[in-house]
């Protein structure tokens, strides 16, 4: 009963976020062209929102890193972001909903990064698998995208708004739940010997960051156009949704193994896995909308997102001490994938506008490029802690 407990402490918070996320990552592209905007202009809202999220979450990790009280930051920015939500429902066109999106940047991004740090910490604290506890919010994202996909088919693109509302609204109550963190380490966040120019000065985390980074960036068309794209090839929204849904269900599959599957392949194993599958995945995508093979392809979210994702909090978690630990998360959300996505959201929408499905090529140059910063890592690091001391 105690584990139970103590999972759904840690575990809570990110599935309220990825229900959110499940239903405005498959179909907000929907919702926006329902709002009149355009395709160009899809990439200049996601690069926005993006180049507000890297300010933000260096900025709001940095005093998270001082201060000690992670949680306390997290449900500031969990009850502003509740409140900037319903700001959407009076935005028409492109100059409202990018003020809309430029403020909500800051508030969205920051308090994944801080969330994940706290989840790394307690894992390794309490000796628990990390990925056993972040498979909920695959989950969790699971039911937002289905739950989208049929509100949209039954009653139009403006329901995106609705369910994603819902998870969103239940982020302060699970908030709540996190742990509070021992005054040890809140003395040592305050007095951690090392700082945002630190990080940037070793070269092994900065070869992960565009490594991990591009990986995740690799992303931007899928995320912007996916949706649009079979929609356009005749896929109904129910369909659109399972093909969300069994990306992600794929992906829990690696997280239940990914214990013993990082203990094979290594951090660095891991980001390849990830980076593979990606140059696989989109050279696919670039040329068919088939059914059968988006489903194959879709199933390589697995690699593409999961493997990634377990292999970057693997290596933040042996690379950096408890102390550093939301410092280094934001540094990696906001530069890592945060300025990363931030330029390809904007380079996939203007690929998507003059090549359309072919844009996955870009994507795909995109990964390659991270497996070439991956091979440059696996040669530097040598599986220690970067900074400070442990």
């Amino acid at each position: 009963m105690t584990a139970l407990i103590t999972a759904v402490r840690l575990s809570g918070y990110g599935a309220a976020y990825f229900f959110a996320s499940g239903a405005f990552m498959s179909y907000w592209p929907v919702w926006l062209r329902d709002r009149g905007v355009e395709d160009a202009e899809i990439g200049t809202l996601f690069m926005s929102r993006q180049l507000v999220s890297v300010a933000a979450t260096l900025v709001i990790g940095w005093v998270a890193h001082r201060i000690g009280n992670v949680r306390g930051v997290i449900l500031v920015l969990a009850a502003t972001a509740t409140l900037l939500m319903t700001g959407y429902q009076f935005s028409y066109g492109f100059l409202a909903i990018l003020a809309v999106t430029m403020v909500w940047g800051g508030v969205w991004a920051p308090t994944m990064a801080l969330y994940d740090g706290v989840l790394v910490n307690e894992t390794r604290a309490r000796g628990i698998n990390y990925g056993s506890l972040r498979v909920w919010s695959s989950v969790a994202f699971i039911l937002g995208a289905v739950t989208c996909g049929a509100a949209v088919d039954r009653n139009g693109p403006s329901w995106v708004l609705y369910v994603g509302f819902v998870g969103i609204a239940l982020l302060v109550p699970f908030g709540l739940l996190l742990p509070k963190a021992e005054a040890h380490h809140r003395d040592a966040a305050r007095h951690a010997p090392f700082g945002i120019l630190d990080l940037l000065r070793s070269k092994p985390f900065l070869l992960f960051m565009v490594a991990a980074g591009l990986c995740q960036a690799s992303h931007a068309v899928l995320y912007s156009f996916g949706t649009l794209t079979w929609r356009a090839a005749g896929i109904d929204d129910v369909t659109i949704s399972l093909l969300w849904a069994e990306s992600v269900a794929v992906e829990i599959l690696l997280m239940l193994g990914s214990a013993w599957l990082l203990a094979r392949l290594g951090v660095c194993g891991m980001i390849a896995l990830a980076l593979g599958c990606g140059m696989v995945r989109w050279l696919g995508m670039a040329f068919t909308t088939e059914l059968w093979a988006l489903v194959l392809l879709q199933a390589l979210h697995a690699g593409t997102f999961a493997a990634c994702h377990l292999g970057a909090m693997a290596f933040i978690q042996r690379a950096l001490p408890s102390s550093g630990m939301a410092l280094g998360q934001s540094v990696y959300y906001a530069i890592g994938t945060g300025a990363a996505q931030a330029v390809i959201f904007q380079v996939a929408g203007v690929l998507y506008g003059a090549y359309g499905q072919h844009a996955f090529l870009g994507m795909f140059v995109v990964s390659a490029v991270g497996m070439a910063a991956l091979v440059a890592l696996a040669r530097r690091w040598n599986g220690g802690l970067l900074v400070g001391n442990a």
